[in-house]
């Protein structure tokens, strides 16, 4: 599956702050079906969403 990053977040945040999570948060209240990932080759984590295809039905 091909997914678009839509933000990326430093691994390293303060303790007990989720900005990944909280920006993804706020697209799914916008209806984007957006989710978080880690990175581990950067040390982040990513806030992706699923990439359309414009080859449906081939």
């Amino acid at each position: 599956m091909r997914r678009t990053v839509l933000e990326q977040f430093p691994a390293g945040g303060p303790r007990g702050s989720w900005p990944a999570e909280e920006f993804a948060a706020a697209r799914r209240g916008e209806g984007v079906a957006a989710e978080v990932v880690m990175d581990l080759e950067q040390d982040a984590f990513l806030v992706v969403v699923p990439q359309q295809s414009s080859d449906r039905g081939r």
